[in-house]
Protein backbone atom coordinates (compact mmCIF):
# COMPACT_ATOMS: atom_id res chain seq x y z
CA UNK A 1 0.00 0.00 0.00
CA UNK A 2 1.78 3.37 -1.19
CA UNK A 3 1.65 6.46 1.12
CA UNK A 4 0.43 9.79 0.70
CA UNK A 5 3.07 12.49 1.05
CA UNK A 6 1.11 15.58 2.64
CA UNK A 7 3.22 18.88 3.68
CA UNK A 8 2.23 20.46 6.81
CA UNK A 9 2.99 24.05 6.96
CA UNK A 10 3.14 25.93 11.01
CA UNK A 11 2.46 29.28 10.45
CA UNK A 12 3.42 29.54 14.45
CA UNK A 13 5.07 26.93 15.77
CA UNK A 14 5.21 27.95 19.99
CA UNK A 15 1.49 28.13 18.93
CA UNK A 16 1.27 24.46 17.71
CA UNK A 17 3.51 23.11 20.43
CA UNK A 18 1.25 25.07 23.35
CA UNK A 19 -1.70 23.67 21.47
CA UNK A 20 0.03 19.98 21.46
CA UNK A 21 0.73 19.99 24.68
CA UNK A 22 -2.37 20.89 26.13
CA UNK A 23 -4.13 17.79 24.53
CA UNK A 24 -1.67 15.39 26.12
CA UNK A 25 -2.40 13.80 29.75
CA UNK A 26 1.56 14.58 31.49
CA UNK A 27 2.81 17.02 28.67
CA UNK A 28 6.53 18.05 28.99
CA UNK A 29 7.56 21.51 29.17
CA UNK A 30 6.80 24.09 26.33
CA UNK A 31 11.27 24.09 25.34
CA UNK A 32 11.10 19.64 25.67
CA UNK A 33 7.85 19.82 22.86
CA UNK A 34 9.79 22.50 21.06
CA UNK A 35 12.88 20.19 20.97
CA UNK A 36 10.36 16.95 20.24
CA UNK A 37 8.52 18.27 17.00
CA UNK A 38 12.55 19.28 15.25
CA UNK A 39 13.66 15.90 15.96
CA UNK A 40 10.52 14.90 14.78
CA UNK A 41 11.03 17.21 11.56
CA UNK A 42 14.97 15.79 10.90
CA UNK A 43 17.15 18.40 13.03
CA UNK A 44 19.22 18.21 15.90
CA UNK A 45 16.78 20.76 18.35
CA UNK A 46 15.15 23.24 18.09
CA UNK A 47 17.75 25.74 18.04
CA UNK A 48 19.29 23.98 15.14
CA UNK A 49 15.53 24.23 13.43
CA UNK A 50 15.11 27.63 13.77
CA UNK A 51 18.78 28.28 12.61
CA UNK A 52 17.83 26.74 9.96
CA UNK A 53 14.53 27.81 8.76
CA UNK A 54 14.56 31.42 10.16
CA UNK A 55 14.98 33.80 6.75
CA UNK A 56 18.30 35.56 5.72
CA UNK A 57 16.90 39.42 6.29
CA UNK A 58 16.71 41.00 2.68
CA UNK A 59 19.08 43.77 1.26
CA UNK A 60 17.79 47.30 1.07
CA UNK A 61 18.10 47.56 -3.16
CA UNK A 62 17.76 51.51 -2.66
CA UNK A 63 20.33 51.46 -0.23
CA UNK A 64 22.41 49.94 -2.15
CA UNK A 65 21.73 51.59 -4.73
CA UNK A 66 22.65 54.50 -3.12
CA UNK A 67 25.95 53.60 -1.48
CA UNK A 68 26.72 51.89 -4.76
CA UNK A 69 27.23 55.43 -6.46
CA UNK A 70 30.03 56.11 -4.31
CA UNK A 71 32.23 53.74 -6.02
CA UNK A 72 33.84 53.95 -9.31
CA UNK A 73 33.53 51.91 -12.30
CA UNK A 74 37.18 50.02 -11.30
CA UNK A 75 35.79 48.95 -7.45
CA UNK A 76 37.33 52.08 -5.95
CA UNK A 77 35.81 54.54 -3.46
CA UNK A 78 35.80 57.67 -5.18
CA UNK A 79 33.74 59.91 -2.57
CA UNK A 80 32.71 60.61 0.79
CA UNK A 81 28.86 60.40 1.65
CA UNK A 82 27.43 63.01 3.56
CA UNK A 83 24.94 60.45 4.61
CA UNK A 84 26.14 58.72 7.78
CA UNK A 85 24.28 55.57 6.93
CA UNK A 86 25.92 55.60 2.96
CA UNK A 87 29.03 56.02 4.40
CA UNK A 88 29.37 53.31 7.12
CA UNK A 89 27.69 51.13 4.16
CA UNK A 90 30.62 52.22 2.27
CA UNK A 91 32.98 51.38 5.09
CA UNK A 92 31.81 47.76 5.21
CA UNK A 93 33.56 47.23 1.24
CA UNK A 94 37.01 48.85 2.88
CA UNK A 95 36.36 46.18 5.60
CA UNK A 96 36.15 43.47 3.81
CA UNK A 97 39.21 43.62 1.64
CA UNK A 98 41.18 44.55 5.25
CA UNK A 99 43.27 41.23 5.83
CA UNK A 100 41.32 38.97 8.56
CA UNK A 101 43.17 38.27 12.14
CA UNK A 102 46.29 40.46 10.82
CA UNK A 103 47.96 42.95 13.16
CA UNK A 104 48.93 46.09 10.83
CA UNK A 105 51.30 48.93 11.09
CA UNK A 106 49.55 52.24 11.12
CA UNK A 107 51.68 52.79 7.51
CA UNK A 108 50.80 49.39 6.41
CA UNK A 109 46.88 49.96 7.14
CA UNK A 110 46.85 53.31 5.75
CA UNK A 111 48.98 51.81 2.56
CA UNK A 112 45.81 49.32 2.18
CA UNK A 113 43.36 51.49 2.73
CA UNK A 114 44.70 53.80 -0.13
CA UNK A 115 44.50 51.24 -2.38
CA UNK A 116 41.11 51.02 -2.67
CA UNK A 117 39.83 54.76 -2.41
CA UNK A 118 40.32 56.94 -4.90
CA UNK A 119 40.25 60.36 -2.49
CA UNK A 120 43.19 58.97 -0.05
CA UNK A 121 42.07 59.67 3.93
CA UNK A 122 43.03 56.72 4.92
CA UNK A 123 43.11 58.42 8.97
CA UNK A 124 39.15 59.17 8.43
CA UNK A 125 38.82 55.99 7.39
CA UNK A 126 40.38 54.03 9.50
CA UNK A 127 38.28 56.41 12.66
CA UNK A 128 35.37 55.80 11.01
CA UNK A 129 36.00 51.99 11.01
CA UNK A 130 37.40 51.90 14.63
CA UNK A 131 34.18 53.99 15.53
CA UNK A 132 31.70 51.36 14.09
CA UNK A 133 33.67 48.82 15.92
CA UNK A 134 34.98 47.36 12.83
CA UNK A 135 38.67 48.06 13.66
CA UNK A 136 40.64 48.08 16.77
CA UNK A 137 43.88 49.55 17.10
CA UNK A 138 46.11 49.07 20.42
CA UNK A 139 46.82 52.35 22.96
CA UNK A 140 49.53 53.62 21.16
CA UNK A 141 47.87 53.59 17.75
CA UNK A 142 50.20 51.93 16.67
CA UNK A 143 48.59 48.65 15.61
CA UNK A 144 45.81 48.39 13.89
CA UNK A 145 43.28 44.48 13.89
CA UNK A 146 39.75 44.26 11.36
CA UNK A 147 37.75 42.78 14.53
CA UNK A 148 35.51 39.99 12.95
CA UNK A 149 31.66 40.05 12.79
CA UNK A 150 29.01 39.55 10.88
CA UNK A 151 27.87 41.60 7.79
CA UNK A 152 24.68 42.92 7.53
CA UNK A 153 22.67 42.34 4.08
CA UNK A 154 23.04 45.25 2.31
CA UNK A 155 26.50 45.38 3.19
CA UNK A 156 27.44 42.11 1.69
CA UNK A 157 25.56 42.75 -1.39
CA UNK A 158 27.29 46.54 -1.88
CA UNK A 159 30.51 44.29 -1.02
CA UNK A 160 29.64 42.05 -3.80
CA UNK A 161 28.67 44.29 -6.69
CA UNK A 162 32.18 46.52 -6.08
CA UNK A 163 34.09 43.17 -6.49
CA UNK A 164 32.39 42.34 -9.82
CA UNK A 165 32.65 45.87 -10.80
CA UNK A 166 36.75 45.47 -10.02
CA UNK A 167 37.16 41.85 -11.38
CA UNK A 168 35.67 43.60 -14.70
CA UNK A 169 38.10 45.92 -15.01
CA UNK A 170 41.02 43.83 -13.73
CA UNK A 171 43.79 43.06 -16.28
CA UNK A 172 44.59 39.25 -16.84
CA UNK A 173 46.22 37.43 -14.23
CA UNK A 174 49.81 37.06 -15.08
CA UNK A 175 51.76 35.35 -12.62
CA UNK A 176 52.06 38.21 -11.23
CA UNK A 177 51.93 38.16 -6.72
CA UNK A 178 48.74 39.68 -4.89
CA UNK A 179 49.03 43.36 -5.23
CA UNK A 180 47.73 43.48 -0.82
CA UNK A 181 50.68 41.31 -0.07
CA UNK A 182 53.36 43.50 -1.91
CA UNK A 183 51.98 46.20 -0.69
CA UNK A 184 51.95 45.14 3.32
CA UNK A 185 55.26 43.69 2.11
CA UNK A 186 56.57 47.43 0.52
CA UNK A 187 55.20 49.33 3.55
CA UNK A 188 57.01 46.56 5.92
CA UNK A 189 60.23 47.66 4.32
CA UNK A 190 59.61 50.94 3.87
CA UNK A 191 59.39 51.29 7.94
CA UNK A 192 62.15 48.99 8.81
CA UNK A 193 64.42 51.13 6.31
CA UNK A 194 63.30 54.56 8.05
CA UNK A 195 64.10 52.73 11.24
Amino acid sequence: MSRDILRLTIEDLSHFTKSLRSQLQDPPSHAETLAIVARAAGYRNYQHLRADLTPEPQANAKQVARALRYFDETGQWADWPGKRGIRELCLWVVWAKLPARTSLSEREISALINTHTVFRDAAQIRRSLIEMGLMDRNTSGSRYERIEQRIPPEAQVLIRRVKERSLAHMPPASGRSDPIQRLVGQARLDAENSN
